[in-house]
């Protein structure tokens, strides 16, 4: 029998508020998701002038890095780099950079992906919020 970790409700909310630092200190309007390992969301926070279709992206963002164990963005590559046959992946919508995966003791707990800004800007903001817990 193994025993995994698993995010907190507390942990989420300083996630998200730790991203949405970020990305009020930058001026930038996103929209941030945080899922679980198995992509299920546990925390979505759209803020003030983000686009609506970025509280769709984000979650989708989020569950193929959860789902995937590594960054969404890494599909975006593979994509780039000419194997658009994986464009037809059953249930993983979100191929574009923005989503990382939060790994405790090696195993994927979740993930958090963000939309509303440049890709990377997305990933720093991502980045932030699984920073707050002090894991990576």
């Amino acid at each position: 029998m193994k025993t995994k970790s698993m995010l907190s409700e507390s942990e989420v909310s300083l996630i998200l508020a730790a991203a949405k630092q970020c990305a009020n200190d930058n001026k930038w309007a996103v929209t941030i998701a945080v899922c679980d390992d198995g992509g299920h969301m546990l925390g979505l926070l759209r803020l003030d002038g983000a686009p609506p279709v970025s509280a769709h992206i984000a979650p989708a963002k989020a569950h193929t890095s959860a789902l995937g164990r590594r960054e969404s963005k890494s599909y975006e590559d593979v994509i780039n780099n000419g194997r658009t046959s994986f464009l037809s992946v059953p249930t993983i919508q979100g191929m574009l950079e923005g989503g990382l995966p939060i790994v405790v003791d090696g195993q994927v707990v979740g993930a958090v992906g963000v939309s509303g800004v440049k890709s990377t800007e997305d990933t720093q903001i991502a980045s932030a919020g699984i920073a707050a817990l002090g894991i990576r």
